[in-house]
């Protein structure tokens, strides 16, 4: 009897250990991972990095990994920066800049690895929440080049937005981040990237940064409009006493600088990250970030293509809050525009006549976090402003979407390699999956909670 109770048991498992699948979104493979290897029908296990492989639509199977995305934490504490210059040795610049705003004139090329994904998502939704979903694959958002495996693609871009040029007649912007430093994001662990200083770090970006001006030098009838290094600059004016950020300093600039050379020469415009009212804000930070900033645009050349600053990027801030968030209590500039009007001055103090771009994808929803510098899912955000350049501010040149809404900002998994405590915090949608895979769950919500909403 005892012997048939044993089979009986060990039958009982055999359907489950069948039936051991993922669901479409879900994890199915990765460094450290035990769970289920293989996915519901209709979806494939697709390796998206290392440490995390995602049950994905069959039809929305990508050729590549999807980009990470910049997490924002932002101790508003005051750290001067030091003021090494790196040498300018960029070969002169064949473009001519345009004068005024780069996207006066243009539209905006669409990526096409995010409408899949988006087109794969609404189709897991039904009824007019399905047709809203669908809807945003419309709405232009900038293309992150965070590996150097992926820079090819974007010739590829750049060849079908020429192409697209010849037969509309209409000029077209390519909007992309740059966003592979050794040692990135010096003061999280949910987008570590692909490079180390200590092996042979600043030498490999250096090559990702000429093969994307040697992609952007083939169509030089296409604009570009580039986001530089969200994060990196902003950690140097709050975070060097974080050893990390401390140590990568000296690389940070030298790298960026190479950027902003190697890109001016092949003519692109570009606005390097100045982080969020909430971390660079604080009064006690302006000036020291606009020091810093300032010294990036002399060591960059001082070129017209170094066009200004991005704010915001990732993140959730109002352009301008109907009402202080509680959470910004004690900043007086508690929205991105009142920090731009507060930075612009003290840039211009410094030399640098810096013009602006502020993300708005997740900012339809305010008054959704418990602190200022919690970036990760955050419950309750839903789609914002979509891009224009109609500002309302003339040191403005547009709002824009930076983060692929629906791609997660990191992992809710405290197992996981890459998981940042930001991740795990109350006001952080769970369970989340690896940074810049997607999370369907929340591109819903952003769709529904979007403040101007979604045209069905």
């Amino acid at each position: 009897m005892a012997k048939f109770q044993s089979l009986l048991a060990l039958l009982a498992l055999v359907p489950v250990l069948v039936r051991a699948q993922q669901t479409v979104w879900g994890q199915c493979g990765g460094i450290g991972w035990t769970g289920a290897t293989t996915c519901a029908s209709g979806s494939v296990c697709t390796e998206q990095n290392a440490y995390y492989s995602q049950c994905l639509p069959s039809s929305a199977v990508p050729s590549s990994a999807p980009p990470t995305t910049a997490p924002t934490t932002a101790p508003p504490t005051k750290t001067s920066p030091t003021t090494t210059s790196p040498t300018n040795s960029a070969p002169s610049s064949t473009a001519t800049p345009a004068p005024g705003n780069p996207f006066t004139g243009f539209e905006w090329y669409l990526s096409p690895y995010y409408a899949s994904e988006v087109s794969a998502a609404a189709a897991q939704m039904t009824g007019s929440a399905a047709q809203q979903a669908a809807s945003v694959a419309n709405i232009p958002t900038f293309i992150w080049f965070d590996q150097v495996a992926k820079v090819p693609q974007l010739s590829t871009y750049l060849a079908d937005a020429s192409a697209q040029q010849t037969s509309t007649g209409q000029k077209l912007i390519v909007p992309i981040v740059v966003y592979d430093l050794p040692d990135r994001d010096c003061a999280a662990a949910a987008s570590n990237g692909e490079f180390t200083i200590q092996d042979n770090g600043q030498a490999n970006y250096e090559n990702y940064i000429d093969q994307i001006a040697a992609a952007v030098a083939q169509y030089p009838d296409v604009r570009v409009v580039a986001i530089i290094e969200p994060d990196s600059l902003a950690n140097l004016v709050t975070n060097l006493s974080v050893a990390e950020c401390s140590a990568a300093e000296t690389t940070y600039k030298t790298c960026i600088t190479y950027a902003l050379q190697q890109l001016a020469a092949v003519g692109v415009y570009m606005y390097m990250d100045a982080g969020h009212a909430g971390w660079l804000g604080w009064p006690a930070n302006l000036s020291p970030a606009a020091e810093l900033f300032a010294q990036m645009y002399v060591a960059g050349g001082s070129s017209p293509f170094i066009r200004g600053l991005a704010t915001n990027v990732a993140n959730y801030n109002a352009l301008v809050a109907a009402t202080p968030d509680p959470i910004t209590q004690g900043n007086p500039n508690y929205d991105e525009q009142l920090y731009i009007n507060a930075l612009a001055p003290m840039l211009q103090q410094q030399g640098f006549s810096a013009q602006f771009v502020v993300e708005q994808a997740r900012s339809g929803v305010q008054n959704i976090r418990q602190q200022w510098g919690d970036w990760c899912n955050v419950k309750g955000a839903g789609f914002g402003t979509q891009p224009t350049t109609n500002t309302g501010n003339s040191l403005i040149d547009a709002i824009v979407w930076v983060k692929p809404g629906g791609e997660s900002d990191g992992t809710s998994n405290t197992s996981a390699a890459r998981y940042d405590y930001h991740c795990g915090l109350s006001d952080a949608d769970q369970p989340s999956p690896e940074a810049g895979t997607w999370f369907q769950e929340y591109f819903q919500t952003l769709v529904s909670q979007a403040n101007p909403p979604i045209p069905a």
